[in-house]
């Protein structure tokens, strides 16, 4: 299932994410209930939860049918367990992987390689797999006894980010 992208402009900016189904979901918007929010804090929407393999950045409307073929790589399902807690500098509140499976470093490495042959940049920085819960919580209180959340990932999904947009996110195609 794809979704188009509105023609209002060259460009869009995509991004590779696990996009949770609903039972990870909710089991990610217990988790963020468990937290002591400060005021202001913004909290992700739970339909916008999800964790982000590669940013592609800005990319030319016309590239998305290449894009949507060219991504398509191998994914051996696996099980990720997000179930570490913290708060990153600039109060993003985010629930973490402390182990990282080899399913998820493969895919990871795949999907890279995808964006090479693409002609797309990859990100230099080491893969820190998380969910962002919040952001402007530099004050939260994490969770005491966090429960770990077991997330079996059967596939991932190419992402198109619309901040003027309702919904802030369009899934353009899922893969797996």
């Amino acid at each position: 299932m794809s979704e188009a992208v509105p023609h209002t402009s060259a460009s869009v900016r995509l991004f590779l994410a696990l996009w949770p189904d609903t039972q990870v979901r909710q089991a990610l918007v217990r988790s963020r209930e468990a937290w002591v929010w400060p005021a202001g804090a913004a909290l992700v929407r739970p339909h916008s939860l999800h964790l982000t393999l590669h940013f592609l950045g800005s990319v030319p409307v016309a590239r998305l049918p290449q894009l949507r073929a060219g991504l398509a790589v191998a994914l051996q399902p696996f099980s990720l367990g997000l179930d570490r807690p913290a708060l990153w500098p600039r109060g993003i509140a985010v629930l973490q992987a402390e182990q990282l499976p080899a399913g998820l470093l493969e895919l990871h490495q795949a999907l890279g390689q995808a964006l090479q042959r693409l002609g797309l940049p990859t990100e230099q920085r080491a893969l820190r797999p998380h969910v962002t819960l919040a952001r402007r919580a530099g004050r939260a209180l994490l969770p005491a006894g966090s429960q770990r959340i077991d997330w079996p990932v059967q596939g991932y999904a190419l992402v198109a980010s619309m901040p003027d947009l309702p919904g802030r996110y369009r899934l353009l195609e899922r893969y797996g």
